[in-house]
């Protein structure tokens, strides 16, 4: 199935210059920088013959096609591909774009895929897909005819070659908040036994390796909770502080002296001692679980005011905002506001409201645009991705390439009475 968007009318560039003389282009950007310092032409020039070097594909000089593939499967999720399509034509709409256009191609399965891609490899080629890891995996043996593919896939292991990946990785996130937090801070981790949650346990200690914080303990769960209670338990050490303080409570009493009264007293309203071994704990977790889980690391007093709650990225939803354990606790991410005039332009046309993983396609054709409206060849557009010479600002923040990896310059937000508010 094909159907074509078409493109009109241009938009007026828009960009600005942060101190470190990186560029920062905007969404609809449509101009080169052409006032860059000398020092900074002379280095990323160095870089472009090595980078070109590297790159052995025919047909470098070949200019980016603004007839963009966007290639989608049968298999993925009917809502993620429904929400991708309509933010694709959302953007057509909004940002009033010149000379482009989106194929789209519903393929069954992965021959009709390479079939797809095969037939259509022109050099210059843009692909905008696929969304799964499986069917992104070997298509970087069209690099040498000169396509480009920019994937949804979640494996960061596909990124290579001809390959670039456009998604919301943990490491981004998780290497952000290690990069904020004060120096000896002492973590524990607990998180689900499923694929989420080994991915983060995975991540942290090569991440806490090269930062001053230390990773001093851990804990998972089953996915189903059923022994959650337990985990939390082993975290905090909960025994072996409810037995000191009652240790405590007993010496006390044996005394008689208006000083152990008082102490007494106030140990009293005490369960367990608050002498922790961390500072801080990762719950690395989400959805309904999340708000199952940071109640029971209070309830087993961990307590929020003196360990700082924290997670990943994927506690970006409203509904975790309100939960009273959750109150300052801290995650990386960019503020609502950033985007809030999109999801509300989308929920206005489309009635339904927009799903979060349905900002990276409209992020991605912001910086389509860039490359298409400013005649970028294969060549420039390595040079681009390979030099970091350039930083999209884009609806989840500003972004740029490495190792054919999207990342992204994430804030710290804290969570405070129904919202989530920067605090770096």
């Amino acid at each position: 199935m094909f159907i074509f968007i078409f493109l009109f009318s241009c938009a007026p560039a828009n960009y600005s210059k942060q101190q470190n003389n990186t560029e920062v282009i905007a969404n609809n950007p449509l101009e080169d920088n052409q006032n860059a310092p000398k020092e900074e032409v002379k280095k990323l020039n160095k870089q472009e013959n090595k980078i070109i070097k590297e790159k052995k594909y025919k047909n470098l000089n070949s200019k980016l096609s603004g007839n963009i593939n966007v290639v989608v499967s049968k298999q993925d999720d009917p809502k993620i591909v429904n929400q991708f399509l309509n933010i694709i034509e959302l953007a057509v709409y909004k940002r009033k774009l010149k000379e482009m256009s989106f194929n789209i191609f519903e393929y069954h399965n992965s021959d009709d895929l390479i079939n797809h891609i095969s037939v259509n490899s022109a050099p210059g080629t843009i692909f905008f897909g696929p969304i799964s890891n499986e069917d992104t995996l070997g298509l970087n043996k069209f690099c040498d005819q000169g396509a480009l593919f920019f994937s949804f896939a979640s494996n960061k292991s596909l990124a290579s070659d001809c390959v670039f990946l456009i998604n919301f990785f943990p490491h981004n996130e998780v290497q952000t908040l290690f990069d904020y937090l004060p120096d000896n801070s002492k973590i524990a981790l607990v998180y689900p036994e499923n694929s989420y949650g080994y991915k983060i346990n995975e991540i942290v200690d090569g991440i806490a390796q090269n930062s001053n914080s230390v990773v001093v303990n851990r804990a998972s769960y089953n996915e189903n909770l059923d022994n959650v209670r337990s985990a939390i338990k082993e975290l905090g050490k909960y025994e072996l502080r409810k037995f000191e303080l009652n240790r405590q409570k007993k010496l006390l009493a044996l005394k008689k002296d208006e000083k152990s009264k008082k102490r007494l007293k106030k140990l009293e309203k005490f369960t367990t001692t608050n002498d922790y071994d961390f500072t801080h704990v990762l719950i690395a977790d989400y959805g309904i679980r999340l708000l199952q889980v940071a109640p029971l690391l209070a309830y087993y007093d961990i307590d929020p005011n003196i360990v700082k709650f924290m997670g990943t990225g994927a506690w970006d939803d409203a509904i975790f905002f309100n939960e009273p354990s959750l109150q300052n606790a801290i995650f990386p991410g960019v503020e609502y506001n950033k985007r809030e005039n999109l999801f509300s332009e989308y929920s206005t046309y489309y009635d339904e409201d927009l799903m979060r993983v349905a900002t990276l396609p409209y992020d991605l054709v912001g910086l389509l645009t860039y490359l298409i409206n400013n005649n970028y060849n294969l060549k420039d557009f390595y040079k681009l991705t390979d030099s970091k010479s350039l930083v999209f600002d884009g609806v989840d923040g500003n972004f740029y390439f490495q190792k054919n990896l999207i990342e992204r310059e994430l804030g710290i937000l804290q969570i405070r009475e129904g919202n989530a508010l920067k605090i770096n």
